[in-house]
């Protein structure tokens, strides 16, 4: 064979193997088309049961629209990050959808139609520094039938909520109305009239939000039975209810309807009778219970109890002028106090409560109770008389023991219920429940109560509200939880995309830690001379004067050069910890950069070696 027919036949192969290659891609493109693997450590790309459940029930194209300023998002780096993470989930949800979620996304430009559909659509616009962009980080979500959702905008510090958030859009969009939440309360929180200022009252803030969210219903106090379309009830300060409504209640929730409670040993927010005398209004008995409910579903509540907690009591301020108190019985819980497993708890800031009690299961019982927030080790229960009628907050800790123990003050109840009036009958009695309950139990009102979470304000004839507190956000999670389907009900929190450098963080940790340590000698040695100084000062005879003698020059001298050699020690540890981080990036280069190719490398070598041993072997 001569050189041109060489050729022509290395040509030919070389077309014949990209002709393969290019088979091969659209053969497995065709065969593993959807086909995904996910490799993340916590399984980040993967979603849950309970997300492709509700995924596989949308009957109707749900449209999604992903808005998200990547133009003026070019200059922050770890929010592109979060919105690529974004992105991906909503991909992934699309895909896994069968086509019934569209996916649509958009940057909206300054002035363009798009920001103002954004708009229309309920997003929230940030504004980014004086340049004068905006930023749009939100998704909107439309149905068939015209209904509306949006979430205004993906907090990166939320992160664990994200697919949580984006699966309760797709519900409620899935659904044909808002779904139907009752309130039965014997506290003032609608709107209504201020006799006194002549002027309506806008009520509670935690009210108007939840009529903001879902199709508020009140229920009345005496009410013999609650509406078969209420998906949630929620019970605040059940107080003298009949045993009629007590059975109203049981059997709601033994057919399958989702009760959220409050109940409280001194509710705070209770308005005194109208005939009340003022002087004795702290004598007034302001406790609520559900005790024959309570007691069939063996939970231990106790409603002349209160928490105190030494180590969550917050400052008030008694009196005008005088100095804030730490109040052992108005607490402010921290996320080392709620429930990180339970979407309604994890991921919430402080939460504010004032006077609660507790609850524990009974003896017997066979349900199971989830603390969703409670207290530290530090705390013990107290008579709620005492708390009510102490002038003096301070006066608390005199005879304060903790008990070592951490009280639930917001439980999650799950299991089987009997019914609390089994001597009942008639049409459609249930003596237990139809389905696993599922009930959250709060021992506070005063958590409901605008002082303890969100300051309003008028702005320009508009009600603003600035929330200091997660009060509002857990009481709406919960009814969230309570009002989804059970499948929503499954999607829990799930692991952040970041990985944090924990060797990075243990080096500057150390490096810290020895930065303390000598800034402590440093100041153990100032004041060691600035006492020697004085008291050779004071023993001079001519005390007084401000001439140093020459003992005094010497060890201020001395001083100096001390002072100078410890400030030297102390740039020496700052340089010491760039150094070993530096060291480890390096490392880490060398291993990223010329590890793999080395690898690589030696495997080839190695089956190089192989195959020249095989063909020796081979040959005659």
């Amino acid at each position: 064979m001569n050189l041109a027919q060489r050729r022509i036949s290395t040509g030919v192969a070389l077309i014949a193997l990209a002709l393969l290659f290019i088979a091969l891609v659209v053969l497995t493109g065709g065969l593993f088309r959807g086909a995904r693997i996910d490799l993340t450590q916590n399984r980040l790309y993967t979603l849950t049961d309970g997300t492709r459940a509700i995924l596989g029930k949308i009957d109707e194209p749900v449209n999604l629209t992903f808005y998200y300023s990547d133009t003026a998002a070019r200059d922050l780096p770890q929010l592109r990050t979060y919105a690529t993470r974004v992105r991906e989930l909503l991909e992934e949800m699309a895909a896994r959808s069968g086509g019934k979620l569209q996916l649509a996304v958009v940057d909206p430009q300054p002035f363009s139609e798009d920001e103002d559909r954004a708009t229309a659509m309920g997003l929230q616009a940030v504004p980014l520094g004086n340049t004068g962009d905006s930023l749009f980080f939100g998704l909107a979500g439309s149905n068939a039938v015209g209904q509306e959702a949006a979430i205004p905008f993906f907090q990166p510090d939320k992160e664990a909520f994200l697919e949580y958030d984006v699966a309760k859009l797709v519900s409620s969009l899935a659904q044909d109305a808002r779904p139907v939440v009752g309130l039965m309360t014997t506290l003032a929180m609608g709107r209504g009239f201020d006799p006194s200022a002549g002027r309506p009252t806008q009520g509670w803030v935690i009210e108007s939000e939840m009529r903001n969210l879902f199709d508020v219903r009140h229920v009345e106090p005496t009410a013999r039975s609650i509406d078969t379309d209420i998906k949630a009830l929620v019970v605040v300060h059940p107080r003298h209810l009949s045993p009629d409504t007590l059975y109203a209640i049981d059997q709601f929730v033994l057919r399958g309807g989702h009760l959220l409670a409050f109940v409280d040993p001194n509710a705070e927010q209770q308005p005194p009778g109208a005939s009340a005398d003022p002087t004795q209004a702290a004598f007034e008995d302001k406790s609520s219970d559900l005790p024959e409910l309570f007691k069939a579903w063996g939970v231990a509540y106790d409603p002349g109890r209160v928490v105190l907690d030494a180590q969550r009591a917050l400052e008030i301020q008694t009196q005008q002028g005088a100095p804030p108190v730490r109040h052992l019985a108005v607490l402010g819980l921290t996320r080392d106090d709620a429930n990180p497993d339970d979407v309604v708890s994890a991921q919430l800031g402080t939460i504010n409560v004032s006077s609660a009690g507790s609850f524990a299961l009974a003896d017997g019982a066979t349900v199971a109770l989830e603390p969703l927030l409670q207290t530290s080790a530090s705390a013990a229960l107290v008579d709620a008389e005492r708390v009510r009628l102490l002038p003096d907050p301070d006066q608390l800790r005199a005879d304060f023991n903790p008990t070592g123990e951490r009280y639930a003050l917001a439980v999650r109840l799950v299991g089987s219920l009997p019914s609390a009036f089994p001597q009942r009958s008639g049409d459609g009695h249930l003596s237990e429940s139809s389905e696993p309950a599922n009930v959250i139990l709060v021992a506070d009102t005063d958590i409901l109560g605008d002082r303890l979470w969100a300051q309003v304000q008028q702005f320009f004839g508009q009600r603003v509200v600035n929330a200091f507190a997660s009060n509002g956000d857990f009481v709406i999670n919960a009814i969230d939880n309570l009002i989804g389907s059970g499948d929503l009900i499954a999607v829990r929190t799930r692991a952040g995309s970041s990985r944090p450098f924990t060797t990075v963080e243990a080096l500057r940790v150390e490096a810290d830690a020895r930065f303390r340590a000598k800034e402590q000698e440093l100041q153990a040695r100032l004041q060691q001379t600035e006492d020697k100084l004085t008291a050779l000062q004071q023993a001079r005879p001519d005390g007084g004067a401000l001439a140093l003698n020459p003992e005094q020059q010497e060890e201020l001298l001395r001083f100096q050069d001390e002072k100078l050699r410890i400030r030297k020690d102390l740039r020496q540890v700052r340089r010491q910890l760039d150094e070993d981080i530096q060291v480890l990036g390096r490392k880490l280069k060398l291993l990223n950069i010329a590890g793999m190719p080395l690898l690589l490398t030696l495997g080839a070598l190695a089956v190089g070696g192989w195959r020249t041993r095989r063909r020796r072997r081979a040959a005659p």
